[in-house]
């Protein structure tokens, strides 16, 4: 069997393949891309994140996730700690990353020749002959292509690790607005229960008044239905309260005995003061994860674009080369070896299809990749401007709660139980004073927590990850008055 080499055929490969070795190594990693996720995420929310693909690497999460848990208190931060090691859908993300390496390990790598050999036989009786042929397939389109398609495949896989930051990002975004409602949530809890206490006391007064005839039926009526509102408000806040930690639950990847986990009865204090931020529209446009995978698919769109203008006339391009060697009856008699060479040239001939389409195509799809840009650039600036001022004027109200609003209402519920014991005011007004004491302590948790939303939807803002500027949620609230006498 004879087998007839193009020399020039295989040097082509060759050679491409010897110049992709160092970039085959940044696709064939196991890790391939995560570096970068991890470094972005850390400076972004000062958090590690891992990229587990074994058991072993799955079982040592598990045991940093339990040593957070077990025994503490689960405060914000490591709550976001716990999800960026336990959840699923985030490991997924990042598997995404991984497969987009492997496309463009794929598109690094020349494509394999195709050889075909053929054994043919016949003739007379008296002389059986034997032709034999092999042949060479390469494509040289794939060849002359690899640049551009590599990439192509390049920016996908640049873009699929902005896209896991992004979603690193958010997960870390969504944890800790999480854990604030949770924890604000089960702070309702308390207030509504201290008040439903308070309540209690109210109707069951109301009622022995109404035995002696002291207070009419209206008045009794009326402290009793304020008492139904109230269980009814707590009944309501125990279930927004356990729903909110299922939630957290979720995003934490918890589930069995871990489900169990310890939270805050409420939120921190507010810090003494809070700095504003230096070119806050600046630090925006540099570091919004968003803006920077809008950026990366515009360079997806403008790589495609040159490799479908390269491609627009010559779709598929292939060289054939080889060799026949056949057997025949030579003059003198004797059986002699014929060597045929052959050399073709496959291409489809652009009759019907120019290529214009695709390059129409193409155009415009360049045409809203750049357009997008341009939006999320706008759009970014006036979501970090809108951020900051929420920020900060949030933070104002908190303060003003805290610093006002509640000290009036302790005086006010302070100076009643004075008159109340100068038997001045009655049981009913100095309850009255009370629930209003509570209303004011639970509108200051409530603004807190709106506090603490827009501190991290701040962060967001900057990095990415975030809302888009959606507003804080209304948290309970405990409604005054009574039956008064």
């Amino acid at each position: 069997m004879h087998y007839f080499k193009y020399p020039m055929l295989f040097a082509g490969p060759l050679f491409l393949s010897a110049c992709a070795g160092t970039v085959l190594e940044n696709y064939s990693n196991n890790q391939a891309g995560f570096d970068v996720i991890a470094t972005e995420t850390s400076k972004a929310i000062g958090k590690t994140t891992s990229f587990a693909q074994t058991q072993g690497e799955t079982r040592a999460l598990q045991t940093k996730v339990r040593k957070l848990l077990r025994g503490k208190v689960l405060n914000a931060d490591n709550a976001v700690q716990v999800a960026l090691f336990n959840n699923k859908g985030l490991q997924a993300s990042y598997a995404n990353v991984g497969l987009s390496a492997a496309d463009a390990w794929q598109e690094a790598t020349p494509e394999n020749p195709i050889v075909s050999i053929g054994v043919f036989g016949g003739g007379a009786a008296e002389l059986t002959y034997l032709a034999i042929e092999g042949l060479f397939r390469a494509n040289i389109l794939d060849v002359t292509t690899r640049k551009k398609r590599l990439a192509v495949a390049d920016a996908t896989f640049r873009k699929a690790q902005q896209s896991a930051i992004n979603d690193t990002l958010s997960l870390a975004y969504n944890t800790r607005v999480s854990w604030i409602n949770t924890v604000a949530a089960y702070e309702a809890v308390h207030y509504l229960t201290h008040a439903k206490q308070t309540s209690d006391a109210g109707s069951e007064l109301a009622l022995k008044l109404g035995e002696t005839g002291a207070l009419n039926k209206a008045g009794q009526a009326r402290e009793q239905a304020f008492n139904a509102e109230l269980a009814g408000q707590l009944a309501q806040a125990r279930l927004n309260a356990a729903r909110a930690k299922e939630e957290l639950t979720r995003l934490l990847g918890l589930w069995g005995e871990d489900t169990q986990f310890s939270i805050p009865n409420k939120l921190p204090v507010l810090p003494s003061s809070i700095k504003k931020i230096k070119n806050i529209e600046v630090k925006a446009l540099n570091n919004r994860v968003d803006l920077r995978l809008a950026q990366l698919q515009l360079q997806v769109q403008a790589a495609a674009f040159g490799l479908t203008n390269q491609t627009r006339l010559v779709s598929d391009l292939e060289l054939v080369a080889g060799v026949d060697m056949e057997r025949e009856v030579g003059s003198n008699g004797d059986i002699e070896k014929v060597y045929k060479r052959k050399v073709e040239l496959e291409f489809a001939i652009p009759i019907f299809d120019s290529g214009n389409a695709r390059m129409r195509k193409a155009e415009l799809s360049y045409l809203q990749a750049a357009n997008i840009v341009a939006e999320k650039a706008v759009n970014a600036r006036s979501e970090v401007r809108e951020a900051e001022m929420s920020y900060f004027a949030s933070y104002q109200i908190a303060k003003h709660y805290r610093d006002v609003v509640v000290p009036l209402r302790t005086t006010v519920e302070e100076e009643g139980l004075l008159s109340y014991n100068g038997m001045i005011t009655n049981t009913f007004e100095l309850l009255t004073d009370v629930r209003e004491k509570l209303a004011a302590q639970q509108e200051a948790a409530n603004a807190k927590r709106d506090f603490y939303l827009a501190q991290a939807e701040l962060t967001a803002a900057i990095y990415g990850g975030g809302a888009g500027g959606a507003s804080a949620g209304e948290g309970p609230t405990i409604a005054g008055g009574g039956a008064g006498h």
